[in-house]
């Protein structure tokens, strides 16, 4: 999708601070990181949100989840850490590009998704 901020960082067109890929997802560094580790995981095809994944989805959404575990491994947070999606403004999503968080290098608490406050 021509304007989305996550086709064109996949695509190269924007710059990011890749950790990882795979043929069906990127890993790069939050511009904004809530934790000492703070990774998105990107699908290369544009979806929305978790909201618009269907039963026929399940192998694409499990390749980028074992991107998030490879990422947590090579990041060195392996034994605790989260991963979460947002899915729409009110639920806190701020880009419309399906996305996993992945958060960790510290011990975490309750986040508030809105804010990215702890608390």
């Amino acid at each position: 999708m021509a304007d989305c901020l996550f086709c064109s960082i996949i695509a190269g067109d924007l710059p990011s601070d890749r950790v990882g890929e795979n043929e069906v997802a990127v890993a790069f560094r939050d511009i904004n990181p809530r934790a000492p580790v703070h990774v998105l995981v990107v699908p290369r095809r544009h979806l929305t949100s978790a909201h618009e994944l269907s039963d026929d989805d399940g192998d694409e959404l499990a390749a980028v989840f074992s991107l998030a575990r490879q990422v947590a491994e090579a990041e060195g947070t392996a034994d605790g850490y989260r991963v979460t999606t947002n899915i729409g403004r009110g639920g806190g999503q701020m880009v419309d590009h399906l996305h996993l968080h992945v958060l960790g290098g510290r011990q975490l608490g309750h986040i508030d998704s809105l804010t990215g406050d702890d608390g």
